[in-house]
């Protein structure tokens, strides 16, 4: 005889309580309780084994899982296919996200477009309405017909329809916004129907061997918005984000099961939607000014070199604590670096403040720009001015010491490109090529580039 027992579970972090919460104990989520119902036979209520009445599957050796070769959908934009590793591969899932009017909704239908040259696409719009696609579509010169389009926001009849239509990729604008008719309780937007409609989207892609894309929300902290377990279902995560002074639209892959992770691609926004850009060095040394308190540092992408301006202002403190304004960097780097500097060569940073920020709204995540932060720092305290079309790359050690860094050889070559003429790094780098190298052993060093 069975038992039906009735309990509540976290839809975030599966916590389970006899009774609804408001705030889940486990991951002090709010509202993430759903009731579930489940079923105890009598023989299992009287100690039956788990799995007496379950049929077993079939193991495989490694030998006998036979391995098709698929061939990625290629759109043909360099920068996309770049950061997806090649091309989209079919039966894999993959979600973009990024800040609202970023141009999310642009990039995926410019894709859609040159990929049903040659695939069948279907394109669902959870959140806008057909003439507003088509609207985009105009401005866009979008017309193909292999592109086909639906405002369907039922998941149970999206899926159905790619079942039954049988694209090549699928695309959904956007996840949040879709709903299940089979739970009500699950609202869109939800952490419930996030999980649900991620589940049985990624059970689609892979039993029909079908791409599928999706776009998805952030929060008001840049994250992905929706339950961790929507990062861990899908094949590949990217973001598209903004800059602060251009049009410019950067599409950065954190996960990517069919590809290298940290690799970058860029766009810039125009009237007829977004154009890539191949050559975003060119921008950024454009921008770059000879003045005191500004470094060039070299810093690697993925597999790209990007040449990065830093600005450092330090002035007297006016009040009892100092300030410390960082953009683009780890505000502890600035002062980690600032206090080897006060160490060892008794510039008393503690007295000042430090404003300091990567120009061109990038974030720098290497130990390699070590060298041009303490340089930059160095330079606006002494407002003397650095080598002139130099770049520094090298790390700098908790005792002072200047350490040579890992791909070196694509800085060099990439400041090269661009009529840099001085490389400021390590003594022991080992740099080979026709540029002029300083090379600096410690931070001492340092002091010779701003004589008296």
């Amino acid at each position: 005889m069975s038992k039906n027992k009735t309990f509540y579970r976290c839809t975030n972090c599966s916590y389970q309580s006899i009774k609804w919460i408001g705030c889940c104990p486990g991951c002090n989520e709010w509202n993430s309780f759903a009731e579930q119902t489940t079923s105890f036979s009598g023989s299992m209520a009287s100690g039956a084994k788990v799995g007496s009445t379950a049929t077993p599957t079939r193991l495989f050796s490694i030998n006998e899982i036979s391995v098709e070769s698929q061939i990625r959908m290629q759109s043909g934009v360099k920068e996309w296919d770049t950061v997806l590793g090649g091309g989209i591969l079919p039966g894999s899932f993959i979600i973009l996200t990024g800040d609202p009017g970023i141009g999310k909704s642009t990039l995926l239908l410019q894709i859609a477009n040159k990929i049903a040259e040659n695939k069948k696409v279907a394109y669902f719009s959870s959140e806008e309405s057909l003439q507003q696609v088509k609207g985009r579509a105009l401005r866009l010169n979008i017309n193909n017909q292999n592109l086909l389009f639906s405002d369907e926001s039922c998941l149970e009849n999206i899926i159905s329809t790619c079942e039954q239509a049988k694209p090549d990729l699928m695309i959904l604008d956007s996840i949040q916004n879709c709903h299940l008719s089979t739970q009500s309780h699950a609202y869109p937007g939800t952490i419930a129907q996030l999980r649900e409609a991620a589940f049985n989207l990624m059970r689609f892609s892979k039993e029909n061997n079908v791409a599928v894309l999706i776009t998805g929300h952030i929060t008001k902290d840049g994250h992905m918005a929706g339950p961790k377990i929507l990062e861990h279902m899908v094949d590949a995560v990217f973001y598209l984000q903004g800059e602060d002074r251009w049009q410019v639209r950067i599409l950065r892959s954190v996960k990517n099961r069919f590809g290298t992770i940290n690799e970058v691609g860029f766009f810039e926004m125009h009237e007829q939607g977004l154009v890539e850009i191949g050559n975003i060095n060119q921008y950024l040394i454009s921008e770059a000014s000879a003045s005191p308190g500004s470094a060039l540092v070299c810093c690697m992408e993925g597999s790209r070199p990007l040449l990065l301006e830093l600005q450092a202002l330090c002035v007297d403190s006016k009040f009892g604590i100092p300030q410390r304004v960082v953009t683009g960097l780890d505000s502890k780097q600035i002062v980690l670096i600032a206090a080897i500097l006060e160490k060892y060569l008794h510039i008393k940073f503690s007295t000042q403040d430090i404003f300091f920020k990567v120009s061109g709204g990038f974030k720098i995540k290497e130990s390699s720009a070590d060298l041009g932060i303490a340089l930059a720092l160095l330079s606006s305290y002494f407002q003397k001015q650095l080598p002139k079309k130099s770049v520094a790359v090298a790390e700098i050690s908790l005792t002072g010491q200047i350490k040579p860094v890992n791909q070196i050889g694509a800085a060099v070559k990439e400041a090269t490109r661009f009529g840099l003429e001085t490389i400021l790094t390590a003594k022991n780098q080992g740099i080979k090529g026709d540029c002029r190298t300083v090379g600096f052993q410690n931070v001492y060093e340092l002091l010779s580039l701003f004589p008296e």
